[in-house]
């Protein structure tokens, strides 16, 4: 596996990352995270839902652009 695509485990569950070698940075899969965080059965839509509400609420935390595909290894 190489290390630009790597899985990270986190309290044994998997967290997608990937390695921009050139600006030196680590990104990291915010579903996979919500997944984590929340324990929720549906990360993808948790996430959605929190969005929205932030939005709603004048955040400017979260861009408007829509889901961006990561592999999965």
């Amino acid at each position: 596996m190489k290390k630009e695509t790597a899985i990270k485990l986190f309290q044994d569950k998997r967290v997608r990352v990937l390695w921009d070698a050139e600006q030196e940075k680590w990104y990291f899969s915010i579903v996979d995270i919500v997944g984590v965080l929340t324990e929720s059965p549906n990360p993808r839509n948790y996430w959605k839902v929190l969005k929205h509400r932030l939005s709603k609420e004048g955040s400017q935390l979260v861009t408007n652009c829509n889901q961006l595909k990561m592999q999965k290894n």
